[in-house]
């Protein structure tokens, strides 16, 4: 007989109704649930085994790497993070690469927390910055860690949104610091695109940060097809063709479609016979376009193109086969705005009646209070709004923010049928499509036309495929001029680019460093970058091969051992005599920096050198050796293996150490100028303290540190008042879009005012410190633009928007995106601190007006409702 032992609980429970017993039940199988499941629980949906994975490592104190397709999921991974550290009562970050990134987090967590709780941060936008969830971009964060913010007291998770980005050539470098800089106390939550060497980034940042869960998904939620549209001509309906073949079971395979081949073959001969030219190629051999420079060159007619499919006749098309919302990709601001003027003109209307009214209700009620009437027609807003309400838009980066976001929100309700775009938008902004359109396989990269890399023609079809409305995403490439099918399946293949750091120590970087560490220190942290990792593991390959060589020279060595003599030394003489014969004079001749007075001397010691080394080589004891020709056989062996040596050797040398080696140059330039105090001590060790320069050099976060520290050290803006200071710092912040710029129209006050001999002072000084980098071996530093000097001074002086870009061919977008950066280094001045100069109390008052004077009206607006 089996006696049952009841608890006081259980003897209570019986007391209790049904309903209170099951809440009873549910309450002590929470407590007995982990943080992930009771997550889980919250969703409206399953999870998929990735998510579920990253979770629990996430919970079992890992960190977390994430690497899946565009619209996998990735966020409820960091959703989780959030509703973890919610759990544990600690603070966690969200970081993005961009504000519009940043806004829109911020709002979707708003929502789920409320206001209350979250906080959004991003250089000229602080809302509840000491809430325990902060959006940010990451250089906010950056900067927290060098400022040793009490903003970090209690963070134990962060999520490095679109991680990936530290590829990036100019703000890369900033994820890379933060991941090096972060408490050893705080979780990363790192959400990647699919790389190809996602492995490595995983285990630099396991060794950087201890425990890191891999978690890889190569799943689409919706499967994505690969399309090319074709038309024969204007006259004629475009087609859309299966890039790829389909099995049996209709799915596309990995094999190009022979209907798509033909037709293309066909297109080509109907264009040749237009062109009463003879018949191109049989078959389509995906030759490159330096093949057809040959032939023009050579004097063949050019290939007859086929007709490209009009952008509206695209649109149509697609509408008509129900593949709509979409995103067309198009990589040129011009084009998009174009693309909308053609759908327009073309008659297109992609919106019912009932429609059109609730885009315009939802557009008037976004714009409400936002900006002034003359401001909407600067913008032509009017324009914008039509086409809002015929199903089109625009989204590119020199539109506002605002329109940006009218768009994005219109696109997520299903209003707007078509956004033309440039790339910035597959930046991870939440605007999933049924379909996604790109125009081209090549992009203007700002010097020349470049192919689309794999990485970036996923990142643009990943949008195709909504979860839970699509069972299908479609990505269609437009027929157009050099188009090849293979090339199309080249670039839609899976596990797409590979992830190389763009991290190299800057001015500012090194200052924050040896503020918070010694020298020595300073130069482990940045051996413990992802570039030098990448480069360390080059190096092991190196390190083998040098092994290698070295073992070889040993046994040549062995070899032609000589009774008579050192034979090692007298092949030594033979290489150098050998080197100096071959390349000494033809180097001397390339040396463009010798008076012809000099040359004559170098040329005479070349011949003194060689006369001497013919002589000892004549001389030595090894020449008299009977096996002499047998010792050269193995001689001449070691020579190769030799020169193989100390190339290899460099190879290896320039890899090991080479980011340190890179902060070395830069201290010794910042050294050279007093921002810091070297002293050598008596063990060899140095020892680096910043100066008063040094300390202002570290409260200066721009891309010209070092620069405008020298210009506020020498005073050149002391005789400007907030206007004219604003006019001369544009300079350092503005970046011309294809060459123009460079010098403004005018200069307010004239070419001898004090605005245009402030600008020449600060023009100066970047070419001294650009001359010092080059000296030095740095990379050269991009010099100051002042073609918006006059259009800042005018907005500074308080004029209006129409009249700043009145002859101009600046896009609001880029005016105001300008005027936020400037605003941003102005109010970096304001709050440096007193300058170690005259005056600077002064301008730091000049710099705070100047701020406030460029941060108004439509610069002002931040995008966060």
């Amino acid at each position: 007989m089996v006696h049952h032992h009841h608890s006081k609980e259980d003897s209570q429970s019986r007391n209790l109704s049904p309903s209170q017993r099951y809440a009873t039940f549910r309450k002590i199988q929470r407590q007995r649930m982990s943080v992930a499941a009771r997550f889980a629980a919250t969703l409206p949906f399953e999870l998929d085994d990735f998510q579920t994975e990253a979770n629990e490592a996430l919970e079992a104190d890992s960190n977390v790497l994430v690497a899946a397709p565009t619209g996998a999921g990735k966020t409820v991974i960091a959703d989780f993070a959030i509703f973890l550290a919610q759990e544990r009562n600690v603070k966690a970050f969200y970081t993005t690469p961009i504000k519009a990134l940043s806004n829109q987090k911020y709002h979707d967590l708003v929502d789920a927390y409320g206001s209350d709780r979250v906080g959004l941060l991003t250089g000229d936008t602080s809302i509840n910055s000491e809430a325990d969830i902060v959006v940010m971009t990451t250089e906010v964060l950056r900067n927290m860690l060098y400022e040793h913010s009490s903003t970090l007291n209690a963070l134990r998770y962060v999520i490095l949104d679109e991680v990936h980005y530290l590829a990036d050539r100019f703000r890369g470098p900033v994820w890379e610091e933060v991941i090096i800089h972060l408490p050893k106390s705080v979780k990363i939550v790192g959400l990647s695109a699919t790389v190809s060497n996602v492995e490595d980034f995983s285990n630099w940042i396991s060794s950087v940060r201890g425990d890191t869960k891999l978690v890889i998904s190569e799943h689409r939620p919706v499967p994505l097809e690969q399309h090319v549209m074709v038309q024969a001509d204007e006259h004629t309906e475009p087609e859309v063709f299966d890039l790829y073949r389909r099995d049996a079971q209709g799915n596309q395979t990995l094999k190009l479609n022979s209907e798509l081949i033909n037709r293309l073959d066909q297109l080509d001969r109907k264009a040749a016979r237009r062109r009463g030219e003879e018949r191109p190629d049989k078959k389509r051999t995906g030759r490159s376009a330096r093949g057809k420079g040959k032939e023009r060159r050579a004097g063949h007619m050019p290939k007859p193109e086929r007709h490209t499919p009009r952008r509206w006749a695209v649109v149509d098309e697609l509408n008509f086969l129900d593949m709509l919302p979409g995103i067309y990709f198009i990589f040129s601001r011009n084009g998009c705005d174009q693309a909308v003027e053609q759908c327009i003109n073309a008659g297109l209307e992609l919106t019912t009646d009932q429609e059109a009214i609730r885009i315009r209700r939802i557009v008037d009620e976004m714009v409400d209070g936002q900006l002034t009437q003359d401001d909407l027609k600067a913008l032509q807003f009017s324009k914008f709004r039509f086409a809002l309400e015929e199903g089109f838009a625009s989204h590119h980066a020199g539109m506002i923010a605002l329109f940006r976001q009218i768009v994005e929100r219109l696109f997520e309700e299903g209003l707007v049928k078509m956004v033309f775009a440039t790339e910035t938008l597959a930046l991870g902004i939440n605007m999933p499509a049924r379909c996604v359109v790109v125009e081209k396989l090549e992009k203007f990269d700002g010097t020349g036309h470049v192919s689309l890399t794999p990485g970036e023609f996923t990142q643009l079809t990943g949008r195709a495929g909504r979860r839970g409305i699509d069972t299908i995403g479609h990505a269609i490439v437009v027929d157009h001029h050099g188009f090849v099918p293979a090339t199309a399946a080249a670039l839609s293949s899976k596990r797409v680019y590979p992830l190389h750091s763009s991290f190299r120590p800057t001015f500012n970087m090194a200052v924050n460093l040896l503020n918070s560490s010694d020298y020595e220190t300073a130069r482990v942290t940045l051996d413990q970058s992802f570039a030098q990792w990448e480069a360390n593991e080059s190096a092991w390959q190196l390190e083998s091969q040098i092994a290698t060589l070295k073992t070889a020279l040993d046994g040549y060595e062995q070899a032609f051992q000589c009774s008579h003599g050192d034979f090692r030394k007298f092949m030594t003489i033979r290489m150098e005599l050998s080197s100096i014969e071959k390349d000494g004079r033809r180097s001397l001749k390339r040396e463009t920096f010798l008076t012809d007075k000099e040359r004559s001397a170098a040329f005479a010691a070349l011949d003194q050198r060689i006369r001497q080394l013919r002589q000892e080589e004549q001389q030595h004891p090894c020449r008299s050796c009977p096996d002499l020709q047998q010792h050269l056989k193995w001689g001449h062996r070691w020579v190769r293996e030799k020169r193989e040596l100390e190339r290899v050797q460099n190879r290896y040398d320039s890899r090991t150490g080479s980011v340190a080696r890179q902060f070395d140059l830069i201290c010794d330039i910042l050294a050279r100028l007093g921002y810091l105090d070297v002293e050598r001590r008596t063990n060899g060790k140095i020892d680096m303290t910043l100066t008063d320069k040094g300390h202002l050099l570290r409260r200066i976060y721009s891309e010209h540190d070092l620069e405008l520290c020298e210009a506020l050290l020498a005073g050149i803006f002391n005789n400007l008042d907030d206007r004219g200071l604003a006019a001369v710092l544009s300079s350092l912040v503005y970046e011309a879009r294809r060459g123009t710029g460079g010098e403004p129209r005018h200069y307010p006050g004239g070419i001898t005012g004090r605005i245009a001999i402030a600008s020449s002072k600060l023009q100066n000084i970047c070419a001294d410190i650009n001359t010092m980098c080059e000296d030095h071996g740095l990379e050269e530093l991009q010099q100051p633009d002042c073609g918006l000097l006059d259009v800042m001074y005018e907005w500074a002086d308080g004029s209006s928007l129409a009249a700043c870009l009145y002859g101009t061919d600046m896009t609001g977008g880029d005016f105001v995106r300008t005027a936020k950066r400037l605003s941003d280094v102005l109010q970096q001045i304001a709050v440096a601190g007193p300058l170690p100069v005259d005056g600077g109390d002064v301008l730091a008052d000049t710099a705070r007006h100047a701020a406030d004077a460029v941060n108004r009206g439509i610069v002002a607006y931040s995008g966060v409702e």
